[in-house]
């Protein structure tokens, strides 16, 4: 440890001072009263075009980005690019959509998609389910940041889980007291020292390095040397579909998370939103650069660090900038990682913890809930979120961080045709989309089970790559587990649908109806709002 002094007090300092920020966030914009689930989970639903671009972006480009997509490139070569089309193409898939649910949440008070999904459907064990599979996608998610600190620590000589025990401790405690005004303010630092950071790497690394040539040609040559038919730098028969399918599969599912509703729903009118995913996409190219990280350390000769006879991927961006910065810098860069997963973590607490109370709490424990009982009630289940988020840092030890956000993007996935398709169309019966969400669910759940990944002794849950030929193909070809997940999840949901329609399962309704708790698409105030962005 005694060799990174310099990167251990730097990282440190810039720790401290961002929590600090957090705590100082409870009074920044302070409004009269903190005790509701506007003002503590949304901000009080006034953040403007600035705040809501850092917001999202720092929610939805983490620790991950950083730690998991370079990873996947230094192991697997061209496939972990799909990061890259995914972002692009996820901003005009959910351009309408999340306007839509931004004007219809604005009307009705909504604060979680399960919100939504119970006065469209009328269905509060739909909506139920929704926030439980919200839930259970958060989890890993969140869990993700929390492995982006460790491997941090763990390459500045820092061992044991007390440091990451710390991290989350304090990261809970400004949480609590600021709310979502905590990672707004954040994400303004820890976007500028990752911009800094990137934009000093691809210059000055490649340069120590001998050029991209180079690093191009150091990467062509390991995955060549190997055995194993999926990687290369450039993609293959094999595992095209794969990526396309994930690509395509990540891109629906990114803003079914309910960390990235929370943030959208944060903005004070439609105008922010328009002019946020029409700038958003200028993390991609960031991203892009991020990525290349994984050729860096190929090139540079990096092997992670083994322990127990693990060799841990998730740890070689850290000692690429250990190796290649000088101390004071690579503590910066450390910096950035470990802020990096300080504000996703936040945001997706609060969202988590804000499903749990209005979908479950609210519902099904106490009705007459007053909002400062529901502000309380979020604050304690955002504590317990990120306790579990450490539960399962530490009882599943991922070789891939990325595979747990894959697993998490497969569960999310199933929300599609009740969130994403019922802000369209009522078409939909509530009898069907639960059918059609069980099938997907348990179909996802059964194929992941069946992904083996021999290269990390796992027989199960080894990626998302579903090999067509268990489906009695004869090929090679891999596709995305939760792109055929959904395509079950939809077949089911139509043909439960038309059944419901042709059984009158409605109670004698016509099953097309609007449900009497939602004021449809023809309400006045909705149509208003989406036509002037009204706030």
């Amino acid at each position: 440890m005694s060799e990174h002094i310099t990167e251990i007090v730097v990282f440190s300092i810039l720790f401290l001072v961002v929590s600090g920020m957090g705590f100082v966030a409870a009074r920044w914009r302070r409004p009269d009263d903190l005790a509701s689930l506007d003002e503590w989970g949304l901000g009080g639903r006034k953040f403007g075009s600035w705040v809501t671009w850092f917001l999202v972006g720092g929610d939805l480009y983490t620790a991950y980005t950083f730690v998991a997509v370079p990873a996947l490139l230094f192991g697997a070569g061209a496939t972990g690019f799909f990061a890259l089309p995914y972002t692009i193409v996820t901003y005009p898939l959910v351009f309408l959509v999340l306007i839509r649910l931004w004007s219809v949440a604005h009307v009705h008070g909504m604060v979680t998609p399960a919100d939504f999904v119970r006065a469209r459907f009328g269905s509060p064990t739909l909506a139920l389910l929704i926030a439980i599979t919200g839930l259970v996608a958060t989890m890993p998610y969140i869990a993700l940041q929390l492995v982006g600190i460790e491997a941090v620590l763990k390459t500045m000589g820092v061992t044991g889980d007390l440091p990451l025990i710390i991290a989350f401790a304090i990261l809970a405690a400004y949480t609590y007291q600021s709310g979502l005004r905590a990672p707004a303010l954040i994400a303004f630092v820890k976007d500028t020292l990752i911009y800094v950071v990137i934009l000093v790497a691809i210059i000055y690394i490649p340069a120590k390095l001998g050029g991209w040539g180079s690093i191009f040609d150091a990467a062509k040559a390991k995955f060549d040397a190997t055995p194993a038919p999926g990687d290369g730098t450039l993609l293959n028969p094999n595992n095209q579909l794969q990526y396309i399918t994930l690509a395509f599969g990540s891109a629906m599912a990114l803003f079914l998370y309910p960390h990235s509703v929370t943030g959208v729903l944060a903005a004070r009118s439609r105008g922010v939103i328009k002019r946020n995913m029409s700038a958003l996409p200028a993390y991609s190219l960031l991203l892009g650069l991020i990525a290349l990280l994984g050729y860096m350390a190929i090139a540079a000769g990096i092997k992670p660090i083994t322990a127990n006879g693990k060799a841990d991927a998730n740890t070689i961006v850290p000692l690429l900038f250990d190796k290649m910065f000088p101390d004071w810098f690579a503590g910066v860069a450390y910096a950035a990682v470990g802020i990096g997963a300080l504000v996703p973590a936040a945001i997706m607490s609060i969202a988590a913890a804000n499903l749990f109370t209005r979908n479950i709490y609210k519902e099904y424990i106490k009705r007459d809930a007053t909002a400062a009982q529901e502000a309380s009630v979020s604050k304690i289940a955002s504590l317990v979120v990120k306790i579990g988020a450490v539960l399962v840092i530490l009882l599943i030890d991922p070789q891939f961080s990325i595979d747990l956000q894959l697993i998490g993007g497969v569960i999310i996935l199933q929300t599609l045709p009740s969130v994403a398709l019922g802000l369209y169309t009522r078409w939909f019966h509530r009898a069907g989309l639960i059918a059609g969400w069980t099938a997907g669910m348990a179909a996802g759940i059964l194929m992941l089970y069946n992904v083996a990944n021999p290269a990390t002794n796992h027989a199960h849950f080894g990626g998302s790559a579903f090999p067509l030929a268990k489906l009695g193909l004869d090929t090679k070809m891999t596709v995305y587990v939760g792109f055929l997940a959904l395509l079950v999840n939809l077949v089911v949901a139509v043909l439960g649908t038309l059944i419901a329609r042709a059984g009158k399962l409605a109670d004698g309704k016509d099953a097309t109806r609007p449900s009497e708790y939602f004021a449809d698409e023809g309400d006045p105030r909705v149509h208003e709002v989406e036509l002037t962005g009204s706030h």
